[in-house]
């Protein structure tokens, strides 16, 4: 089972729009926000956008973004603590939200480092992922009726059972 995440294509204008408040936050940054809304920001969220991936297997998560420097996050379900859906104002007015991964073994700073962003049918693509990962932490019991290994076993220890009682039986007879 594998499932790739589709990303809603209004995250480009959602990055563009971000990116480009924090650069006029800065005196220095203001000359490159106008470069950066005249067409350059759009460029770059295509493209940001083209790179963008994320899949679902049966036993992790493997996310893909970037340009220049491109990170790839594999998250092992087993891993995975809790999944958080965010969505505040502005991700709701670029009908956006981002789901935030709690993971096993890691600081809270390191874990709040993994997020999403723009994942449609975010609520289904989280309700996924978390039942993929109790579905690995708690498999499903086996039926010697449609499992061939479990019911070889069971014949196994039936022959066991039977040798033990042979053995009983010839060593109370002596």
């Amino acid at each position: 089972m594998e499932t790739q995440a589709a990303f809603n294509p209004l995250i480009k204008p959602f990055l563009v729009v971000q990116i480009g408040f924090v650069m006029c936050c800065t005196i220095v940054g203001i000359p490159l926000a106008i470069i950066w809304f005249l067409g350059v920001g759009r460029w770059w969220a295509q493209h940001y956008f083209d790179k963008l991936e994320c899949r679902l297997t049966d036993r992790a998560l493997r996310y893909k973004k970037g340009i220049l420097v491109q990170v790839e996050k594999t998250i092992p379900l087993e891993n995975i603590q809790d999944v958080t859906f965010v969505e505040g104002p502005i991700l709701r007015y670029f009908q956006l939200s981002t789901l935030k991964f709690e993971t096993a073994g890691h600081s809270a700073g390191q874990a709040s480092d993994m997020h999403l962003t723009g994942i449609m049918d975010a609520h289904e693509f989280r309700n996924r992922i978390l039942a993929a990962r109790d579905a690995l932490k708690h498999p499903p019991a086996r039926d010697a009726a449609t499992d061939p290994h479990l019911a070889a076993l069971e014949a196994i220890q039936v022959k066991l059972s039977e040798i033990a009682d042979l053995l009983r039986a010839e060593r109370s007879a002596r």
